[in-house]
C-alpha cells in the first residue's frame, strides 16, 4: 500500500536526502518517493504504519513536519465504493463508452461495407472530446488528482492543465482527420505515459481517485482505467501501422 504525506521544511536536495534516510529507517517502509518541489512523499509500506511513527522518525529535526494528505478522502472513497456494486461504481464511464461506441459504429457503416478505420477514428475523437470536456469542467481539480499518480504530472504539475487541452486537440484532430500519422503517434506516446502511472497505482493498491473523468465523478483507480488507456494505445498503434 502507498500513502502520500505532506512534508514541510525541505529546502534543498540535502533536506530531501535527510528526510528520505530517516523515513527509510522506519519498520515496514518499502519505498519512498519524495518530491522536493511539491513537498510530498509517497511512501510504500508492507503494512500500515501509523502517521505518528513516521513523525517520530523526524522528531530530532523539528523543521521537518509530516502530515498525511488525502487520508480522509481516501477513506471516504473506500466506504463509498464498498457500498456500491461494480456496475453502479462505473456506470458513468460505461454509459459514455456505450454512447461513443454506438456513434462510431454508425459512422463506420458505408454503402460499400463497414469501414473499421473510420469507426476507430470516430471513436477516438469522441473519446478525447468527451473526456476533455469533463476535465475542463474543473481543470484545477483534475490537475490535483492527476498529479497524484501520473509520472509526469507528479514532477511537473502544470502537465495536468496541459494534458486536458492535449486531449481536446487530439479529439478535434481525429474529427477533422488531419495528419493521421502525427496525431496517432502523439496519442500512442501520451496514452502510454499515462498508462504507466495508472499501472503503478493499481499494482501498489493506492486508493486514489481516477482523474479520467476529471473531478466530476468519484471513480476509483482500477483495471477499468488500465483497459481504457490500453484501448486507446491499441487503436492508435493499429492506425499507425495502417498509414505506414
Amino acid at each position: 500500500m502507498t500513502h502520500t504525506y505532506q512534508i514541510t521544511g525541505m529546502t534543498c536536495g540535502g533536506c530531501q536526502n535527510k528526510v528520505q534516510t530517516l523515513l527509510s529507517q522506519v519498520k515496514n517502509v518499502q519505498k519512498i518517493d519524495i518530491s522536493l518541489a511539491e513537498g510530498t512523499a509517497d511512501i510504500t509500506m508492507t503494512q500500515h504504519i501509523p502517521t505518528t511513527a513516521l513523525q517520530d522518525a523526524l522528531k530530532n529535526y523539528p523543521k521537518y513536519q509530516l502530515t498525511e494528505v488525502q487520508h480522509t478522502s481516501a477513506m471516504s472513497m473506500d466506504m463509498d465504493t464498498e457500498n456500491r456494486t461494480w456496475l453502479a461504481t462505473y456506470k458513468p464511464i460505461l454509459l459514455i463508452f456505450g454512447y461513443i461506441l454506438t456513434i462510431a459504429i454508425i459512422a463506420g457503416y458505408m454503402e460499400h461495407g463497414f469501414m473499421t478505420m473510420t469507426a476507430m477514428r470516430v471513436f477516438m475523437s469522441g473519446f478525447f472530446l468527451t473526456f476533455s470536456f469533463f476535465k475542463l469542467l474543473n481543470l484545477q481539480g483534475f490537475a490535483d488528482s492527476y498529479s497524484m499518480y501520473d509520472i509526469v504530472a507528479k514532477r511537473f504539475k502544470a502537465w495536468g492543465y496541459i494534458y486536458a487541452f492535449v486531449e481536446l486537440g487530439l479529439g478535434i484532430a481525429f474529427a477533422l482527420d488531419v495528419q493521421p500519422f502525427a496525431v496517432n503517434a502523439v496519442t500512442f506516446v501520451v496514452m502510454t505515459v499515462s498508462l504507466i502511472g495508472v499501472l503503478q497505482s493499481v499494482l501498489n493498491k493506492r486508493k486514489i481517485q481516477c482523474a479520467c473523468l476529471g473531478a466530476v465523478f468519484n471513480l476509483p483507480m482500477s483495471t477499468v482505467t488500465i483497459v481504457e488507456d490500453a484501448l486507446m494505445i491499441a487503436m492508435s498503434g493499429v492506425t499507425l501501422l495502417a498509414v505506414l
